[in-house]
């Protein structure tokens, strides 16, 4: 492919919905290609980077919705199967009042207290007397059950109507990210694949020269020789189930067992471990309790970018386990190779 062909299709993506019209014959001569340059490269590597990290940001957003859904489809059944209960009980209680209303009608509508005057008995009055306070309280508490049962029932049925908006606000929520991933995903798929094996190759170089040069100047700020932290033993479990995925390929929106996204694989290491965390790396920077960098341990999460789009494990010796992006595998890098926003501990 030619210097010129690599530009213009990095341009191209930079400027989505451009209309071009269709080419005409020419009889001119074809050019030589042009040899693409490192800087022609450099151009796609950094267009590739921003494609990915607004892949990534989608990503985040479809895990989040996707497990808001989760959590709202559970509500819904859970206050589906309240309200069968208390239909049941109001249906309990309906058949009770009824019953007592029929009582009444069998001794000719006399309230109870009437139909004990007119008794000869004394005692048999006064035995009365107290049945008919315990039957007014029942009667009382029938009425006031019966009333917290109708208001019960009203109270989930708003919650399901409330939950089921929220559901459909988080399926379309759900969808709109998902639309982003993959138009973000085939951009990138799109402008690496007009690229010729020998370049292909020559910009993997490029992504790995920018990988040491930033984990270099990281190290280089003597950061390393203040980490000294031991991993606890939930973090080794972590540590141990991420290693053990090493190689799998990176899928966006899964957790595993046989592909995983960033905080998915993050997500599925720690909940091995028996401590459950955020799904999203977004939520993990909000949720999890926050360290500094030099006194991060092994299983302890650092989040990378300003929106906290991507999430790493750190196993130690200033490396982490993660699942960089679409066309990549779970791998170890250097803690440093992009830019940090901060590190969270699970177990803190």
């Amino acid at each position: 492919m030619t210097a010129v062909a690599v530009v213009c299709a990095v341009t191209v993506l930079a400027a989505p919905g451009t209309a071009f019209a269709s080419p005409t014959p020419s009889a001119t001569p074809t050019a030589s290609p042009t040899p693409v340059t490192n800087k022609d490269l450099e151009a796609v590597r950094e267009k590739l980077d921003a494609l990915y990290h607004d892949a990534a940001v989608a990503t985040d957003a479809y895990n989040a919705a996707e497990e808001k859904a989760q959590k709202q489809s559970a509500e819904i059944v859970e206050l589906a199967k309240k309200i069968v209960k208390g239909q049941d009980r109001l249906d309990e209680l309906k058949d009770r009042a009824g019953a007592a209303a029929r009582s009444q009608y069998r001794t000719g509508g006399l309230p109870d207290e009437a139909q004990l005057m007119l008794s000869d008995n004394p005692q048999a009055f006064l035995d009365g007397a107290g049945r008919v306070l315990e039957g007014q309280r029942a009667t009382k508490g029938l009425i006031a059950e019966l009333t917290r049962t109708q208001q019960d029932l009203q109270q989930y049925t708003a919650d399901a109507s409330t939950q089921w908006q929220q559901l459909e606000k988080n399926r379309q929520a759900k969808a709109a990210a998902k639309k982003k991933v993959t138009t973000q995903i085939a951009a990138a798929e799109k402008l690496e694949s007009q690229l010729e094996q020998q370049e292909k190759k020559r910009l993997a170089a490029l992504e790995q020269q920018a990988a040491l040069k930033a984990q270099t100047a990281w190290l280089d700020s003597g950061v390393l020789k203040d980490i000294s932290g031991k991993a606890s033993a939930e973090g080794k479990a972590a540590v141990a189930y991420a290693t053990a995925q090493l190689g799998k390929p990176y899928e966006w929106g899964a957790e595993g067992p046989k592909s995983y996204d960033c905080s998915g694989l993050t997500s599925q290491a720690w909940a091995s471990a028996g401590d459950p965390i955020p799904r999203t790396s977004q939520e993990q920077w909000k949720q999890l309790p926050h360290v500094d960098v030099k006194d991060m341990r092994p299983g302890d999460l650092i989040i990378y970018f300003d929106d906290a789009s991507h999430v790493a494990m750190y196993i130690g010796d200033g490396a982490i386990i993660h699942a960089p992006r679409p066309g990549r595998t779970v791998t170890i890098a250097g803690a440093g190779s992009m830019p940090i926003l901060g590190v969270v501990r699970p177990d803190a």
